[in-house]
């Protein structure tokens, strides 16, 4: 059985579909801008493939996290 403690640690507050260039070296969840944004400040939904996502506004760590229509959690347990 799983702990909710670890798990609480595992998640990410960011959409599923949010990526980045830092995002494919990470060895854990992001938990802020800084774990995923490089100085190129680019983002891109897995979904689209685009900047913007599936509701047509920007992709960006502070857009793109719980609350958003189309945001998708990174967990099963999201």
């Amino acid at each position: 059985m799983s702990n909710p403690t670890e798990s609480r640690l595992t998640t990410t507050p960011f959409c599923g579909d949010l990526r980045t260039k830092k995002w494919y070296f990470l060895d854990r969840p992001a938990r802020t801008d800084e774990d995923l944004m490089d100085a190129s400040n680019r983002a891109w939904c897995l979904r689209t493939m685009q900047s913007l996502g599936p509701d047509g506004e920007l992709v960006e760590p502070d857009a793109c996290c719980r609350g958003r229509s189309c945001w998708r959690g990174a967990t099963p347990e999201a």
